[in-house]
């Protein structure tokens, strides 16, 4: 009994422990298929493909999550533009058409129905058992075009897990984009110790034992109402949990 008792104690310890550089690189290999770049295509234009954004694939391998800032300045830049996701195969890229199945402006996440041959899809986690000081990694494509489509992953631990917006000390630093967050229902979101550029927003933020998806990385939209008095990437980036994303239906 003591015997069994010793040794359901070392594998909870085990499990507890975060995950060694060689796990990690198994997970990442695993995880690395199922993110693409989010962008579009247009014939006429020079390069064709461009992308703007990250996103990952989930279900069935045809829906793709990214964050809804991203597929919405796509479309407001949209001159016969067509919408889709960029899938690296080896030293080459593939585009594949999409169309919008869901936009949450809200809580800027978005779902993507892409056409052609399912991607490895990853599973979503229990982003409400994630608690401070989890280690986490997160993977994308900082910077977009400037780096290409080739994927990064950075390591991360969630330092906090705060307000979407936090009411500002003066009413001089408000504006129209931080009040109407304000009128609206709060939500957490995760504060990462970790460096996201626009080009990781739609990224997830997986743990690196399982490879399941506890957040989709925002750079821009959370950053915006949190840290509006800083314009140079700080050290700090911001992840919309999957209970949100989980929470909003398709179309």
């Amino acid at each position: 009994m003591l015997k069994r008792l010793h040794r359901a104690m070392l594998l909870a310890m085990f499990l507890a422990m975060p995950a060694t550089a060689d796990e990690l690189s198994r997970t990442i290999e695993l995880v690395k298929p199922s993110v693409v770049g989010i962008g579009s295509f247009q014939k006429t234009r020079s390069p064709a493909l461009s992308f703007i954004g990250s996103g990952f694939a989930i279900d069935d391998g045809l829906t793709v999550v990214t964050a809804a800032h991203v597929v919405s300045e796509l479309l407001r830049t949209d001159q016969g533009d067509m919408l889709g996701v960029l899938v690296r195969q080896g030293e080459s890229s593939q585009f594949r058409a999409a169309t919008i199945t869901m936009l949450d402006k809200e809580h800027d996440l978005a779902r993507l129905r892409v056409r052609g041959a399912p991607l490895p899809a990853l599973k979503l986690g229990d982003s409400a058992k994630v608690h401070e000081g989890k280690s986490l990694a997160f993977m994308g494509f900082p910077l977009g075009m400037v780096l290409g489509l080739r994927h990064v992953t950075h390591r991360c631990t969630v330092s906090a897990i705060t307000p979407v917006a936090l009411p500002s000390l003066s009413s001089s630093k408000l504006d129209g984009k931080l009040l109407n967050q304000l009128q609206k229902s709060p939500y957490l979101v995760f504060q990462l110790d970790g460096t996201a550029y626009p080009g990781n927003s739609g990224s997830p933020l997986f743990d690196p034992d399982t490879g399941e998806v506890i957040g989709v990385v925002n750079m821009v939209f959370v950053k915006g109402l949190k840290e509006t008095a800083i314009s140079a990437p700080s050290g700090i980036a911001y992840a919309i949990p999957t209970s949100l994303l989980e929470a909003q239906p398709p179309d």
